[in-house]
């Protein structure tokens, strides 16, 4: 079923407000209302936008473009295209709190120099635009939709709605041209180009982020500046179509297998939709008790392990800052405590947005709610079992409701995940909320990482997460390559789940059968076990247990290694010493993005056979103890 259409299609019209009566939020001459908003919040955006009154807009150059398609460095070009649309944002949001006429000047510099951009597309998306493909300069004759020029067309578009009367008054020829521009670059595109594939309207290819994240931006633009209300209605109708799409793929668990640190921009950027076509309709379109909509929202506490740490599986961050704000207004929408109480805990320590995407058309509706989330003071909620059958996750807590004690995340599925690691039968282990066992992460991404080179940077292959490795063989990218016979098991003592990665080999391995076992009893002396049961063609000795920590290992002689973190906390991994030999090895961090979250050194451990096997169980304790 096609939640949106199937509701709403024939009523359009008699649903959404007309373009002239359409007033979301308050314009700049409301200045009761935009008073109103909390003194700190006011101060701090007037105080950014007087750090911008001076502010030299960069040059972007045809080279700065070309250097992506060159060597595949695209920082050079995005850090001063990203930089104009954030300083243009601070300078709309000082000037709307202050309401005095001080920043339009600059403003309408920033208005000025993002029109004349050739492109609002980054070169690492233009490569899969219709015509321009196979060369490095972008072609005015094809406009196509990334999620960088959807960000750009709701910044403008609502700039243009908040801004109008005082920059009419020094030229109507700036608003004029934001709606020329408007209309080329992303109004015209949308409505008559059915290939851009994030539509999903000519492939079967499975959604992800980029779906409701354009699409998100996209529909505000459609909302506040398209001025024919056929126009419009056309442009909310194929944004319904094309989210009914994203909807259709996501998982009925509402498990995000992009990452957690992905979820801002997809089920949070879901939202975003929901919410501007609830609020255009008067509440009349709700899906908001939809059960996949509210499980899509409950992903990101399920997913929480303590403070900024989360379970990061695929491209996902191992720490990062929540939106508390869409948090907050996603949870109150779906009535869901849990989600608004993670809101709430965060919002203690995260204020201003951290995001590199000031994105007006959720960050005003935020402000008015600043005091709810503020008076809450909420702690996260700390589930204590979680089971995600779909994307095949499972995380289990020492206890409900605090962080204290022993925690444990698996991760099954398979291989062709939305930015997919090599890592399943992977595992986590934190303490006391500090991790132990980890998911690396991923680097700051290049040209390399969405290329058929993915595979051969490290921080994807199975070989750097904590699995198996088998004659050499590590697992294979690929939906084939999975878990198997996936089993889980909950109750009051105990949590457990298993199952079989023999399938996420290939034959070159030479397994028949590796079932894994992991599970978290909760007694008085809490401990993790992981028990690996396996079976090859023929006997050998090559195999290794790979596992990843940010501890420096003390590897001891009685079949333990000790791990202690900065802070004095301790795990130790209890092995049979008879079989396995352990070894470590230190790995030095050069990416910023990597150390930003590590520091210099992670560690990777390696637990050895000493002996040829053709089959054999194996058992590892994990605890305090």
């Amino acid at each position: 079923m096609d939640m949106l259409m199937d509701r709403y299609l024939n009523d359009i019209s008699g649903l959404i407000t007309p373009y002239e009566s359409y007033y979301p939020y308050p314009n700049v001459e409301e200045r009761a209302t935009w008073e109103s908003i909390p003194d700190t919040i006011r101060t701090y955006w007037i105080s950014k936008g007087e750090g911008y009154l001076g502010f030299s807009w960069p040059a972007i150059t045809a080279v700065d473009y070309i250097q992506y398609s060159r060597n595949g460095n695209v920082v050079r070009y995005q850090n001063k295209y990203e930089e104009r649309r954030s300083v243009l944002a601070s300078l709309v949001l000082a000037e709307c709190m202050e309401g005095d006429g001080r920043f339009i000047d600059q403003i309408m510099n920033g208005i000025w120099t993002i029109c004349e951009e050739t492109s609002w597309v980054i070169p690492p998306h233009m490569v899969i635009s219709k015509i321009s493909s196979n060369d490095c300069i972008p072609n005015i004759s094809d406009q196509y939709i990334d999620l960088c020029a959807g960000e750009t067309a709701s910044l403008m578009a609502t700039t243009h709605y908040l801004l109008q009367k005082p920059l009419d008054a020094v030229s109507p020829n700036i608003c004029g041209r934001i709606r020329m521009e408007m209309k080329r670059r992303i109004f015209d595109p949308y409505l008559e180009r059915n290939d851009l594939w994030w539509m999903g309207l000519e492939t079967n290819r499975k959604m992800n982020n980029w779906n409701p994240w354009i699409n998100s931006n996209c529909l505000s633009a459609f909302l506040l500046l398209e001025r024919s209300d056929e126009r419009r209605y056309r442009g909310i109708e194929k944004v319904m179509r094309t989210l009914d799409r994203y909807i259709s793929d996501c998982s009925t668990d509402g498990g995000c297998d992009e990452g957690p640190v992905y979820w801002d921009r997809a089920g949070g950027a879901l939202f975003d939709c929901l919410e501007l076509l609830y609020e255009a309709s008067q509440g009349k379109m709700n899906l908001y008790n939809e059960p996949l909509i509210k499980e899509i929202g409950r992903f990101l506490y399920r997913v929480h392990i303590d403070g900024t740490n989360f379970v990061n599986f695929a491209d996902s961050s191992a720490q990062f800052e929540i939106a508390a704000d869409i948090v907050y207004r996603y949870g109150s929408r779906i009535g869901d405590r849990q989600l608004v109480r993670l809101a709430s805990s965060a919002y203690q320590t995260n204020k201003p947005p951290l995001s590199r995407w000031l994105t007006l058309h959720r960050m005003i509706p935020s402000f008015f709610v600043d005091e709810k989330m503020k008076e809450m003071g909420e702690t996260p909620p700390f589930v204590r079992d979680v089971w995600m059958n779909s994307i095949e996750v499972m995380t289990a807590r020492e206890q409900e409701g605090s962080s204290r004690g022993m925690y444990l995340a698996v991760k099954g599925g398979h291989n062709d995940e939305s930015h997919n690691h090599n890592d399943i039968g992977h595992f986590l282990v934190y303490s006391d909320g500090s991790p132990f066992l980890i998911d690396i992460g991923v680097e700051t991404y290049t040209a390399k990482t969405f290329s058929p080179e993915r595979y051969d940077i490290w921080t994807m292959q199975s070989t750097y997460h904590n699995v198996p490795m088998v004659n050499g063989v590590q697992q294979k990218a690929g939906i084939a390559y999975k878990a198997s016979e996936v089993k889980y098991q909950v109750h009051h003592e105990q949590a457990q789940i298993s199952m079989n990665l023999a399938c996420a080999y290939p034959e070159a391995a030479g397994i028949v059968s590796w079932k894994r076992t992991y599970s978290l009893y909760r007694n008085k002396e809490a401990f993790i076990e992981i028990v690996d049961d396996f079976k090859f063609l023929q006997a050998t000795d090559d195999i290794k247990i790979h596992m990843m920590t940010p501890c420096m290992p003390q590897i001891e002689s009685n079949g333990s290694i000790l791990l202690q973190n900065a802070s004095g906390e301790k795990v130790n991994i209890h092995y049979d010493g008879s079989t396995l030999l352990a070894l470590s090895e230190a790995i030095k961090l050069t990416d910023e993005r990597l150390r930003a979250v590590w520091g210099d050194y992670l560690y990777r451990i390696t637990l050895k056979a000493k002996h040829a096997v053709s089959a054999s169980v194996w058992t590892m304790r994990i605890g305090n103890g």
